[in-house]
């Protein structure tokens, strides 16, 4: 199981949290992997930023996280001993805070292992406090770093994980606390590489740390406990009338999570596909509702579109000019860029003309990945053969998915019709070869309009009630 930053948000969620933990420990072995408390990731990164400028109020950033995890922890445990210990530990992952900022800001540096570690604090310190919350329940449980159990590539801030070493680990590690009827309470998030330097895997990735450990660990199934009722038909902020999907397959969950949808890590399904592991996305405010189910085949839905998603804050990035026709490695040239970078590409288009390729990429990336653009295309752009390497942020990426879309004709031309009606311009579109989805590029004022126009197009809200 796997509870996110809201599902440990405070005293209550935790405990609402510890609960379903004592729930599913009565009839069979578990497993929790645990996020930060809410915002205090966030926190902690800004910190690491303004102590690279050589900002020294780090004691305050102190005192308020020390405050809230111990107010939080009085409020959870009445027991003296479970109280001193788990204050202690709080304590001692502080002081270590307190060491990585003090040298940021004395360095005025930031490397990317010190935000590694900076970043990855808040887990460390929601671990101790859920695992004392379970204790207070009679359940005997056990916080773990997942430096010992995730063992992956030492690419800081987006690590991989390396599962041959992860499954020993999780195995000599977890295994025998399982047999004790101990419940381990696992920081997400972080790991470590085979020397044991402290690794993250990316913003949102305790979802991916609870596949993980689930596939190494060869679990029945994975349930990612969050603040909404499983995966929707769009995200209900922009379409109210959005309904709950009940069962989903791996490869549409994967492309709804990669085109934006915040239920999913991007990279959370990866390790239990091949395993065949079911994942559930439910809500720990609600745990009477069913959530959903993501298996290996989903549930067909008869209009071939199962849901929507959207993503604002990319940009479009062209490289055009008449001259780039003759030049016949002008994408492996911009994808070496890109790649070179980390940047992570959404979507490709290229004219048939072949006068311009654009890439949709995160907003985040932009500066590094234009930078890297024009310098791989230098010598093309001083000749005038690459007119210009443009970026448009004003754009937003909808996507239209569902695993059976490939044997329904007529959806791409549904889609262009709504979008019609409503005056959306589509500026690109992508269509993979597994044909899961229909990417669209659309200005970023029109993205809600053209969500609505579409959710209602493939009547998904009346779909979905009527099953």
């Amino acid at each position: 199981m796997k509870f996110g930053g809201t599902s440990v948000g405070d005293a209550n969620c935790i405990a609402r949290a510890a609960a379903i933990v004592k729930s599913t420990a009565a009839q069979r072995p578990v497993v929790a992997v645990v996020s930060a408390m809410s915002g205090v990731t966030n926190r902690l990164v800004s910190a690491a930023h303004s102590a690279e400028q050589g900002e020294q109020d780090i004691s305050k950033l102190i005192d308020d996280l020390h405050t809230q995890h111990i107010v939080a922890l009085e409020a959870l445990t009445k027991n003296a001993s479970s109280r001193t210990e788990t204050s202690a530990a709080i304590r001692e992952v502080l002081a270590e805070l307190e060491r990585l900022l003090r040298g940021t800001a004395m360095l005025r540096e930031l490397t990317p292992r010190a935000l590694d570690a900076i970043s990855g604090i808040g887990e460390r310190l929601s671990a101790p406090l859920v695992s004392a919350a379970v204790n207070e329940l009679g359940v005997k449980a056990a916080a773990i770093s997942a430096t010992e159990l995730i063992v992956t590539d030492p690419h800081h801030g987006r690590a991989e994980p390396l599962m041959g070493p992860t499954r020993n680990r999780a195995a000599s590690k977890l295994k025998p606390l399982l047999d004790q009827k101990v419940v381990p309470i696992v920081t997400g998030f972080i790991a470590a590489t085979p020397e044991g330097v402290q690794t993250t895997l990316g913003r949102g990735g305790s979802d991916y740390s609870a596949t993980i450990l689930g596939a190494a660990l060869d679990a029945a199934e994975t349930v990612i406990w969050t603040d909404v009722d499983g995966v929707k038909t769009a995200d209900p902020r922009l379409v109210p009338e959005a309904q709950t999907i009940p069962e989903i397959s791996y490869n549409e969950a994967a492309e709804l999570a990669y085109f934006g949808a915040k239920v999913l890590h991007p990279n959370t399904l990866r390790p239990v596909t091949a395993a065949g592991v079911p994942v559930w996305i439910r809500n720990s405010f609600k745990p009477e509702n069913p959530g959903t189910k993501i298996t290996a085949r989903g549930e067909s839905s008869g209009g071939g579109v199962k849901a929507l998603t959207a993503i604002k804050d990319v940009t479009m990035i062209t490289v055009g000019g008449p001259g780039i026709v003759g030049l016949t490695d002008v994408l492996a040239r911009s994808f070496a860029a890109t790649a070179a970078t980390r940047t992570n590409v959404f979507l490709v288009s290229q004219s048939s003309s072949q006068n311009d390729i654009c890439f949709v990429i995160a907003t985040a990336d932009e500066k590094r990945a234009l930078a890297a653009l024009r310098e791989a295309f230098a010598p093309e752009i001083a000749e005038q053969t690459v007119e210009h390497v443009n970026t448009n942020p004003d754009v937003a990426i909808v996507a239209a998915v569902g695993e059976n879309m490939k044997g329904i004709p007529g959806v791409a031309g549904r889609i262009f019709t709504a979008l019609g009606r409503e005056n959306v311009n589509i500026m690109a579109i992508a269509q993979g070869s597994s044909e899961y989805n229909i990417s669209l590029v659309v200005e970023k004022s029109a993205m809600q309009r053209a969500l609505t126009s579409l959710h209602h197009e493939f009547r998904l809200s009346e779909f979905l009630v009527a099953k």
